[in-house]
This record gives C-alpha cells, structure tokens and sequence, in this order.
C-alpha cells in the first residue's frame, strides 16, 4: 500500500503543470536520442544527483540496522519518528525549494551570482522560519503527538516512549535538514552536483560513526543524534563551499534571523506545551480529547509565534504575510 501511495503521488506529481503548460507554444512529443549532446549532458547531470537525493534513504537504513543492535522495537521506533519528522519538510522545505530552484537555475545560467545568492538567503530564511517552530512544536509535543497518531492495538505506551526519545533527538536537525535541501538544489544549479554527493557522503559516514560510539550508552536516542551531527554538519559544509561561488552566503543575516526565530520559538514551546498539559488533564485520553487538547495547543502556541515574528517586524514574516489572501490580511474582511 504505501508503494502504491508513492507510486500515485509521482504521477499526479508529473501530470499535476500539464493544464499550465497548455497554450504556450510548441508542441510535446516523445523521442530518446540519447546521442545529443544536451540529452547526454542532463544525463551526466543526473546521474550525482539522484545518489545526492537517495542517500537519505541510506541515512534511514543506517539508523535501523544500527537500531537491531539496541532491540527488536528500535528500527520500527526509529522509522515511526521518522515519518513525522519528514511531514514538515515536506509541507514547507521540499516546497520552498521546488518553487526556488527553476529561478536559482536561470540566475545560475546567466551567472548572475549576486541574485543567485539573495534568493537562496531568502529561500534559507523562509525554510528556518517554518521549521524553527515546527522543531519545536515537535520536541515539546512529542509524546502527545507520537500518542495520537501511533498508539492503538499492540502499539502500547512502551513503545510511545520509544518513537518519543528518538523524534525529540530528530526535531534538532529538522532546520538544519530542510535548509540543507535548499542548498543542495543551489549546487544543482550550478551544475555542480558532485560536491553536494560528496557532502551528503560525508554525512553518512558521520551519521554511522557517532551512531555507533553513542548507540550502547544512550540506546535510541544515540543512534538519532549520529544523523543530527551528520545532517548540521553537512548544512554547514555545504554553506562553506558555496561562498567562493556566490561571493558569501548572507550567513551574518541568516544567524541573526535563525536567533529571532528561537527565541520565538521557545514562548511557542511554552505555550503550546502549558495549554496541551491543562487540556489534556481536563479533557482526558480518548481521540477526540486528544485530537483537541494537541491541536489546541499547537494553534495557540503558532499564533503566539505569528504574533512575535510580525511584532519584530522579519522581513520573511512580511513576505509570507503577503502570500495570504487579502481577507486574512485584514483580519477576515472586518
């Protein structure tokens, strides 16, 4: 089943800008002459680049066969935190960097590297600002979280422990993954896809080293923070090899932007986590009190974060302000 929900999603991925595409000149039709020198050059070109995008699944098979080395519920715990670290990615991070990378290519293109280098600032930014919270949200709410959506039947509150302790260890890596994203389609702009492969290399080999000095001391939770030095290292790895190329990477700005979004961050951890606690004791465990004691909090804690962010006046908070339709920017159309 989940194959065939991945299988249906890459279609409707590749079939979703076919209306779009509609009405703008030219015509599509199949061939493969592969002896092209364009074709063979996006083949080169491919080829690094899907090792960079599948070496995360090699990230998840180290965690899990180092997981066996714990105890049998290890890899499953592993990979249940897993699945709800990858949902704020996907919701916020792959969409930034999808929507950026055709405008990083044709900035690439053009070698206007100073525009290059603002848009990926930004498109860092945004990503930070989005998964800052979320990381925090996910740590604070871990095992709220892991409950609602995990333990029923066999899955019991052992193994809610479990999927916690590792999805906590997982929320400190969530930024630092999504922006190492951003850059790794940056390096696919500039048609340099080998230096991202290598870095991502380089990540595993942390991830697998530190695994397994950590996994006899710290269980699971030592096995998650090998792949949170490996992906922090690998971000900032990769930020230090693009400033030749873009002339700096705006990392004064970012830092400054990353410490407003923290602190932030922890007045939403706070609330979220002070009205989750009233809630839940008031409302009691079943789904329903579970599904509004949780979501009440997160609700809240985000709004208080919106209200900061505005209040602080971030550039990135105005721009995604401005992304909403004009009736949530008035206030519902008061």
């Amino acid at each position: 089943t989940y194959a065939i929900g991945i299988l249906a999603g890459t279609l409707v991925q590749f079939l979703l800008p076919t209306p779009w595409l509609r009405g703008r000149g030219g015509r599509f039709s199949l061939s493969f002459d592969w002896r092209n020198p364009l074709v063979l050059r996006v083949l080169k070109l491919m080829f690094p680049v899907t090792i960079a995008l599948g070496l995360i699944n090699f990230s998840g098979l180290i965690n899990s066969s180092i997981g066996t080395l714990v105890n049998d519920s290890a890899p499953a715990a592993i990979d249940k935190a897993f699945r709800i670290y990858m949902l704020p990615q996907g919701l916020f991070s792959i969409a930034i960097a999808t929507i950026l990378f055709p405008t990083l290519s044709r900035y690439a293109a053009r070698g206007e590297m100073d525009d290059m280098r603002r848009t990926m600032g930004n498109g860092v930014r945004l990503i930070a600002l989005f998964l800052i919270p979320s990381a925090m949200l996910m740590a604070v709410l871990a095992e709220p979280i892991t409950r609602l959506i995990f333990e029923r039947g066999m899955f019991d509150a052992r193994a809610t422990d479990l999927v916690t302790d590792a999805l906590i260890w997982w929320s400190l890596s969530l930024p630092f993954q999504g922006i190492s994203l951003l850059l790794s389609r940056t390096y696919f702009s500039l048609q340099r896809p080998w230096v991202t492969t290598a870095i991502a290399g380089g990540n595993l080999l942390v991830n697998a080293i530190v695994s397994l000095a950590l996994y006899k001391p710290f269980g699971i939770s030592g096995i998650v923070i090998g792949t949170v030095v490996g992906t922090t290292g690998m971000a900032l790895a990769q930020f230090y090899m693009l400033r030749p190329d873009l002339h700096g990477v705006e990392g004064g700005r970012t830092l400054l932007a990353g410490i407003r979004m923290v602190l932030a961050a922890a007045l939403l951890g706070a609330v979220s986590y002070g009205i989750w606690w009233l809630l839940d004791d008031a409302l009691g465990r079943g789904l329903l009190g579970q599904i509004v004691s949780l979501g009440t909090g997160i609700l809240a804690g985000s709004a208080v974060y919106a209200a900061i962010v505005w209040a602080l006046k971030m550039p990135e908070g105005r721009q995604v302000a401005t992304l909403l339709p004009a009736r949530f920017r008035r206030g519902g159309g008061d």
